[in-house]
């Protein structure tokens, strides 16, 4: 955990960038890389949309929310990747269940 889910990708970029993502991620946070969870969504648009970072984990500081959405930025535009929305999906330890118990004794340090 945290997971993070792309959307709207097509071609070989995503996979390229993706340990770069999830380490710089891990950096971030203070969370071991291997507890990362990274997933491709293939997609049938019904509108135009852009591709797209979902990001679901539980609630940091603003400050980190804030450096993981300009660390993937500055490593989408190096992968030519810059036009892509980055959004985070807040989950509740309280709500978030390891074998039908809650996480209520979660740490976020």
């Amino acid at each position: 955990m945290p997971f993070i889910r792309f959307k709207g990708f097509t071609g070989s970029k995503l996979e390229e960038v993706v340990p770069q993502i999830t380490e710089q991620m891990a950096l971030i946070t203070h969370i071991p890389q291997e507890r990362m969870k990274a997933e491709r969504y293939d997609v049938q648009a019904l509108t135009p949309s852009p591709a797209s970072i979902e990001i679901l984990m539980f609630q940091r500081d603003q400050e980190i929310h804030d450096r993981i959405a300009a660390s993937m930025q500055s490593i989408l535009e190096k992968a030519e990747l810059p036009d892509v929305h980055i959004f985070f999906n807040i989950l509740s330890p309280n709500l978030y269940y390891k074998k039908g118990k809650p996480l209520t004794d979660y740490r976020l340090d």
